[in-house]
């Protein structure tokens, strides 16, 4: 029974990925037409594949390793899904239309340094990292928790250093982001720190 209720929950995440990419989509057109330009197309279709098969393997495991179901980790790992949805979606909407799957970067468009990116500079990564980890261990699905996870912190690698070149090339990215960290917020004695 919980195997099922599992395999729906990992359902609706994949919609909510292909409403995502209807959006990345639209903003990327929109992008091109301000005179945009894309970086990084080479890691693209691996970033594709890694989090397509992620919604695949999750489940796999869990029926076929036939993984417990441990309610107050159940529990724990859906209030966090819900969080990270949370965040996820506050990075989308405070991007406004330059929010992307791809690394597209308009010239002389300032970087947000509002919403999540006032504490951070990859609210939206935080959220993908942490959905790796917990949308697995919501039923016990540990090996794909820790296959991708591994996986996506090389890709991550990667692709943050794409986008932050990207975005020191054609806009203020480093003075308007000055010391945020790219992952944790700074504590209110690294902001002091920061300002001496």
């Amino acid at each position: 029974m919980t195997h099922w209720l599992y395999l729906g929950i990992i359902a609706l995440v994949a919609i909510e990925r292909l409403v995502e990419l209807r959006i990345s989509k639209r903003n990327a057109q929109a992008a091109f037409d301000k005179g945009g330009k894309e970086y990084g197309q080479g890691h693209f279709g691996v970033m594709k594949a890694l989090h397509t098969s992620f919604l695949f393997a999750a489940p796999a495991e869990v029926f076929l390793l036939d993984r417990p179901f441990v309610p107050w980790l159940f529990a724990l790992c859906f209030a966090a899904l819900v969080g990270t949805m949370g965040l996820r979606y506050w990075a989308i909407t405070s991007l406004r239309g330059r929010w992307n799957t791809r690394v597209i970067v308009v010239p002389d468009f300032p970087a947000e340094v509002g919403g999540p990116y006032r504490f951070l500079r990859h609210p939206n990564y935080v959220a993908v990292v942490i959905e790796l980890a917990i949308l697995p261990l919501m039923h016990g699905a540990w090996i794909t928790a820790l296959v991708w996870g591994v996986a996506n912190f090389f890709l991550l690698r990667v692709r943050i250093g794409v986008e932050e070149e990207a975005l020191s090339k054609a806009c203020d990215y480093e003075a308007r982001m000055g010391d945020r960290r790219r992952f944790v917020p700074a504590s209110s004695k690294d902001d002091a720190n920061a300002s001496e």
